[in-house]
């Protein structure tokens, strides 16, 4: 590149633009003595006057043309860049000069043709340090230029602490580390480093400049101070991420101080850059003891906070050697023995069951009768009375259900502004989401209604741009696609901070709502709830004897079981698809990749933090069944292992806690600890019935007409029945017209699928003993739908 260097002569005179403005001087009235000054902008009359003007008041000014600034500045650094906004855009400018390292320091000026006030704050806050008009007279430029002469910048990082934020510079921060961590170890117990990044820092600072850095930066460590937590070093990156050392703690308390701080991060509204927005931190971790330096304590909470990134869950993530790819302390063997078993469990798991539920108990039975105990004939016993007491639960539901409480017949506030948050894995949705989109579009509302489709592709497809063109007709779809994520959760957790609505609907890929579903979910939200779940209906049940069968069943799940449940025991859970949420409280929620039915672990874990759920039946929106039986089993192994995953993480914690009430208990332990026993304790029959022919000589010496067991038999198998007469009772008008498929359900579901499911339970247990936690979609297919009301 030619750069032209134009010197000033002693005798240079300035011809001002206006004689009245005289002399040019500085702020204290004495000649500018002058500086390297680089002139930026594309050559012709503009960049000449600047040139003159410059040279007039006693500057060695050089030139570069935009896109070659950083290599002047690294060539010749100036004291000063002053840049036109000619051809390329401002922005564009300031960014390149602060991109080199040797620009961030430097003042820079932008001389604007006519710049208004959105342009002048746009350029300060994307690193300009000044903006002035083109037609200023010549004293004013030269006096501005002067001003940041006699005021160079430091940079922040040659400052223990920035002035501006009161947090250690990188540097300093890393001094510190070392500090703590040259420490004797007798003197230095535990210690943690920790790293907090932002999910939506990108597109932030695309949007309004590289100061959200700071200032992000900034609002995260007002957080940590404001919780009093163990932190004792506060100090950010050149990346806007936060640093926090936290000496002399063990992992649980480290653990527990950044979950309180994830979630009251996630629970709080922002003003970044005068904008009011919602952060996700995404926090990693690595015990101090585990780090050779601190360089390397640096690095490995940087690549749990990059792991944490993906999910963005809010959940703390520590280090672990897999995230550089570096193998961990496992047993080669043991990995290749574990795998090779999970790959054979579909064959394997009836084996398997029948071995640990038949074989295992008949042996226990016959060895401790040899030893004079009667186990089998006591647990007999028990098996009837479990079958009678999951008999009597199912009635008692139903009777609940009647009584379900109505939903309040107008909103307690006038109606927000609301969001619906579409999750899908497009490649098994492509079929089927423009029609759902539309249905949307659709969708009644008296205030703003924007809809977000959340997505994820693991390549490009031909529906995104018919979704790109409906995006473009209607302003009220927002495409967001989701890089890098690999469940629902993560969709929308990325979508949640993103929503301008105060209260947020949740919808899987095929589901159709109601034209009035949110105005129905606000008068519950407005009236003291946080959540409210609806009634899902299937709308293709004439696809196959499959689909006919889960229309019914939804009907006994979404019209009785739900809303007597949550009358009987006081609480809702769920809130999945076609269910509404506070946004703040979905916020500070979110939802957790790592389990397969996340929406039902979200519910449980805001309801232990004392959010009010309830079930309302009449808030309709309809969705698409699994039509053959494969689909359906993989459908329905994920629920079964989600509802177990739900069960182990939650009933215990829950039965202790203060939060929920005796009542709440007692449904808790139902529907989390009695739902999963339930299907082991009705496969205790056949090893009973086994130990009672063994016992007896032979079945032909056993009494099989004892009536206490035919009627517990009769109230058993009556059950089903109730159920689907109560459901056919409360069923959506267009599946109440299908009363054939109800006899068939009770006829199927008595002979077959509660068999069916309880062997699905079973058959869970095995998986998530063995780590198979994998999530096997089914493709959705356009079908045609029931006949609506």
């Amino acid at each position: 590149m030619l750069t032209t260097h134009h010197h000033s002569s002693p005798n240079a005179t300035l011809t001002a633009p206006d004689p009245r403005h005289g002399t040019p001087t500085t702020g204290d009235g004495t000649p500018p003595t002058g500086g390297r000054v680089l002139a930026v902008g594309t050559p012709g009359p503009r960049l000449e006057q600047l040139t003159q003007t410059l040279l007039a008041t006693g500057h060695d000014v050089s030139h570069a043309a935009p896109g070659q600034v950083n290599l002047q500045v690294q060539q010749a650094p100036p004291d000063a860049i002053v840049a036109l906004d000619d051809e390329r855009d401002a922005l564009d400018v300031i960014r390149e000069v602060r991109a080199a390292p040797a620009g961030r320091a430097l003042p820079l000026l932008m001389v604007a043709a006519d710049p208004g006030s959105a342009d002048v704050v746009d350029m300060l806050r994307h690193g300009a340090d000044d903006c002035i008009p083109a037609a200023s007279a010549t004293a004013e430029l030269s006096a501005r230029i002067e001003a940041k002469l006699r005021r160079v910048p430091v940079p922040v990082e040659n400052l223990l602490l920035d002035p501006r934020t009161g947090l250690y510079s990188q540097p300093h921060f890393l001094d510190e580390l070392d500090r703590e961590m040259q420490r004797p170890e007798a003197g230095r117990r535990g210690g943690v480093m920790t790293v907090v990044g932002v999910a939506e820092m990108g597109a932030l600072e695309s949007r309004l400049g590289p100061r959200v850095r700071r200032e992000v930066a900034e609002r995260l460590a007002g957080i940590a101070e404001r919780l009093g937590s163990v932190c004792d070093r506060l100090g950010r990156d050149d990346d806007g991420r936060l640093l926090m050392l936290m000496p002399g703690v063990d992992e649980e308390t480290a653990r527990r101080s950044l979950e309180k701080f994830a979630h009251t991060v996630a629970g709080t509204r922002f003003v970044v850059a005068d904008e009011n927005v919602r952060l996700t931190p995404a926090i990693g971790w690595t015990p101090l003891a585990e780090c050779a330096d601190h360089t390397q304590a640096v690095e490995k909470a940087r690549d749990a906070s990059a792991e944490a990134l993906g999910h963005r869950d809010l959940r703390p993530v520590m280090y672990a050697p897999w995230m550089r790819g570096t193998p961990g302390r496992r047993n080669p063997l043991g990995a290749a023995v574990g795998a090779a078993v999970r790959s054979l469990l579909p064959a394997l798991a009836p084996l398997m069951v029948l071995l640990l539920g038949v074989g295992v108990p008949f042996v226990l039975y016959q060895q401790t009768y040899e030893m004079g105990w009667d186990i089998g004939s006591s647990m007999y016993w028990v098996v009837v009375a479990g079958l009678l007491l999951s008999a009597g639960l199912i009635v008692l539901e139903c009777l609940f259900s009647l009584d379900a409480v109505p939903r309040p017949d107008s909103p307690a506030q006038p109606y927000p502004p609301a969001s619906a948050v579409i999750a899908a894995y497009l490649p098994n949705e492509a079929a089927t989401i423009v029609e759902t989109v539309e249905s949307f579009l659709r969708l009644e509302y008296p205030n703003d209604l924007e809809i977000v489709l959340a997505y994820n592709t693991p390549h490009p497809l031909p529906v995104e741009d018919t979704l790109r063109e409906l995006a473009r007709r209607d302003p009220r779809l927002v495409l967001l696609p989701v890089e890098g994520s690999t469940s629902k959760a993560q969709n929308i957790n990325a979508a949640v901070t993103r929503v301008h609505g105060e209260v947020v609907g949740i919808f899987d890929a095929d589901h159709h709502p109601a034209p009035n579903a949110f105005q129905h979910a606000w008068h519950w939200l407005s009236n003291g709830y946080d959540v409210v779940q609806g009634h899902c209906v299937i709308r293709n049940g004439d696809s196959s004897w499959v689909s006919k069968l889960v229309g019914v069943e939804f009907e006994t799940i979404y019209a009785v079981s739900h809303p007597g449940r949550t009358r009987l025991y006081g609480f809702g859970v769920f809130g999945g698809s076609n269910g509404f949420w506070r946004t703040d409280l979905l916020a500070r929620t979110r939802m957790h990749g790592s389990m397969l039915t996340e929406d039902i672990d979200s519910s449980l874990r805001a309801l232990s933090e004392g959010a009010r759920i309830t079930m309302d039946r009449t808030l309709i929106s309809r969705e698409l069944a699994p039509t053959t039986l494969k689909s359906l089993w993989n459908q329905r192994s994920r629920w079964a292992q989600g509802w177990l995953q739900v069960s182990l993480k939650h009933l215990w914690s829950a039965l202790r806690s203060p939060a929920f009430t005796l009542r709440q208990k007692a449904g808790l332990f139902v529907l989390l600890g009695w739902r999963e026993a339930q299907p082991w304790l009705a496969l205790q029959i056949l090893p009973i019935l086994m130990y009672s022919a063994w016992k007896a000589g032979g079945p032909d010496n056993l009494d099989w007409a004892v009536p206490i067991c035919l009627l517990a038999m009769l109230f058993t198998v009556s059950a089903g029945l109730v159920q689907a007469a109560f459901a056919w009772r409360l069923a959506v008008p267009e599946l109440r017209r299908r009363r054939g498929w109800f006899w068939r359900y009770v006829l199927v579901s008595t002979f077959f699928y509660t068999h069916f499911k309880n062997m699905l339970a079973r058959h869970a247990c095995l998986k998530e003993a063995l780590g198979d936690r994998q999530w096997r979609v089914t493709p959705r297919a356009a079908t045609k739908a029931v006949d609506g009301p």
